[in-house]
């Protein structure tokens, strides 16, 4: 070997041996300095990943059934990482095509220089599979094209990642909306369902180490979703309600509708129904939808005045007391005084001699005045109270008023109330609080509590709710004496409410509506309750409908709509005509 050959050999050894000793000496440095060590480990973890709140799943939404009301859908979050980007033009013009994004913007963000506070940037959130894929298409055409000109990047979205995560998705759209409520992006639940159970459905939030590796991310351990409900709500008999409403509400040209299906004997809500509905998987539309002032949910945050579908509560409490019988005799002249104001009938009509039936079947403001005023004041009032009305029903729904029940001893309360209240006129109620009210004469004076939830579904864990029972406002015998009346009325009057083949109780509904200056004679609240069969309630079905201009009357208005629902109803819910489960009860 050569001199020359020698040197080189020494010369490469001596260099290689000192960088070694160097690395190691810095490595030995770096140990031994605490401060050293965290600095190094802390700058580490900046390309690494960082620590992110991360939310679990959010339970879902069902229908009694197990139809799915509500659930989740994967988006995604569309980022770069920096230090992997080759071409930012490829990138902002891609996004600029395919998502719409600001292609300046997009450049800019993606341009910049890696440093300890920009290393991944996000350019797009809530992204759907169906852009993603168009991506990632893209990309795939992108990675076999070469550039043109020499010295330039060839085109390449290197750097562009997709993180994907949950977003709340309603697969009925309008469906329900009233009663679901909805979440926003922010993962927060507004109105309905979404807003009582927030916390429940939503789960718990945890930190979390968030790998900037896409790849890592699904290495993830599980986190616990939040808790899944069951709805009392039928979907079928949801949809059918809506649409009946929906056609109600343009056909009488209504300012808004409302309608409710309860079960009378559990309490269960079958469905509810307002208008207007809101496309929940676009909640951001919420203002275009409710302007100014208009409810969410008509059935539990919009109290009015009811009218004369009210009346079947007092004579219930004047029945109930003894005050009055079916035979007692009533001479209707047409006016009535009480204290200090003339109440007279719907149509200013005197209708001479009348039992109590007639006294509802015509549905005399005259006579139903008169009976409230043989019941007295104390007993009107604890009777009301004890029917639920001027209290929160307690139903699992968020934004329930209380409506407005004027007692003695409020400053604003005078004698003439009790005259005008026993008509519905001057009292506040909500859709929900009359049904509940209502549901006591169907069941056998039994008032139970409103139920939309049916179970809870939390940690593999099934929790049922129970059917509540608040009090018994009336004795069975007076229930019973009550809904039998309400049927010959329907009978005698050939109501347009009738459905053949099925005995039904129920009353009409046409109200004044109070204006600042006095009630108005130019619109009414329209309305209807109604139950059946008679001999063994199933559904209880509320119909509401504000301002019709097609005619004022309830019985006009209303009564056909009860109509057109118990037909669907009966086949929905599988009853047999009366006769039919007669011979089938006999036969067993």
């Amino acid at each position: 070997m050569n001199n020359e050959g020698t040197w080189r050999y020494t010369f490469l050894t001596t260099l290689y041996s000192l960088m070694a000793i160097f690395i190691i000496a810095q490595l030995v440095r770096i140990q031994t300095n605490p401060e050293q060590v965290a600095h190094f480990l802390e700058q580490s973890k900046i390309f690494d990943g960082d620590w992110r709140p991360v939310k679990p799943a959010r339970g879902l939404l069902y229908d009694r059934w197990g139809k799915l009301l509500a659930g989740n859908t994967t988006v995604y979050e569309v980022g770069v990482e920096l230090a992997q980007v080759r071409n930012p033009h490829s990138i902002a013009l891609t996004l600029n095509v395919i998502l719409g994004l600001d292609y300046a913007e997009v450049l800019e963000a993606v341009s910049q220089e890696v440093s300890p506070k920009a290393v991944y940037v996000v350019l797009a959130d809530y992204v759907s599979q169906e852009k993603i894929s168009l991506l990632e298409k893209y990309r795939t055409e992108l990675e076999n094209t070469t550039s043109n000109k020499r010295g330039e990047e060839p085109p390449s979205l290197r750097g562009l990642v997709y993180v994907p995560h949950l977003q709340r998705s309603y697969p009925e759209k309008q469906l329900a909306s009233n009663v679901l409520g909805f979440v926003n992006r922010e993962g927060l639940g507004y109105y309905g369902i979404e807003a009582k159970f927030d916390d429940l459905i939503a789960g718990n939030v945890q930190d979390m180490w968030i790998p900037r590796d896409p790849n890592l991310v699904n290495e993830m351990p599980d986190i616990t979703s939040g808790a899944s409900i069951v709805l009392t709500i039928d979907r079928a008999i949801q949809a059918e309600i809506e649409a009946i409403l929906d056609q109600a509400v343009e056909f009488n040209g209504a300012q808004s509708g409302t309608i409710l299906v309860a079960d009378p004997q559990s309490g269960e809500i079958l469905a509810m129904a307002t208008t207007p509905r809101l496309d929940l998987n676009e909640y951001w539309r919420y203002g275009e939808v409710f302007k100014d002032s208009t409810p969410f949910n008509r059935a539990v945050s919009q109290a009015y005045e009811p009218g004369s579908v009210y009346k079947v509560l007092t004579m219930a409490a004047a029945l109930d007391s003894g005050a009055v019988t079916p035979d007692t005799e009533f001479i209707d002249v047409g006016v009535i005084e009480v204290g200090g104001i003339y109440i007279y009938n719907w149509n200013s009509a005197a209708w001479g001699p009348q039992d109590m039936q007639g006294c509802l079947q015509h549905s005399l403001n005259v006579c139903l005045a008169w009976v409230a005023t043989q019941l007295g004041t104390k007993d009107f009032y604890d009777y009301m109270r004890a029917f639920g009305i001027g209290h929160l029903t307690g139903v699992d729904l968020a934004g329930e008023v209380t409506g407005r029940l004027k007692t003695p001893g409020d400053t604003d309360w005078y004698e003439a109330d009790l005259g005008t209240n026993s008509f519905g006129q001057g009292v506040a109620v909500t859709p929900l609080q009359m049904v509940m009210a209502v549901s006591a004469i169907a069941n056998e004076g039994k008032l139970v509590a409103p139920r939309i939830v049916r179970s809870i579904i939390d940690k593999g864990n099934q929790f049922d709710t129970e059917k509540r029972l608040i009090g018994i406002p009336i004795k069975p015998e007076t229930a019973r004496t009550l809904s039998e009346m309400l049927a010959r009325s329907l009978e005698e009057e050939a109501s347009d409410a009738l459905v053949e083949g099925y005995r039904l109780a129920g009353k009409t509904g046409t109200a004044e509506i109070p204006t600042p200056y006095g009630y108005s004679l130019s619109a009414t609240n329209a309305s209807f309750v109604g139950w059946g069969p008679l001999d063994d309630p199933r559904f209880l079905v509320y119909v509401w409908l504000e301002k019709p201009t097609s005619s004022p009357w309830g019985s006009v208005v209303a009564a056909p709509v009860f109509h057109d629902i118990v037909e669907r109803l009966v086949v929905l819910m599988d009853i047999p005509p009366d006769n039919v489960r007669r011979e089938i009860l006999a036969s067993h």
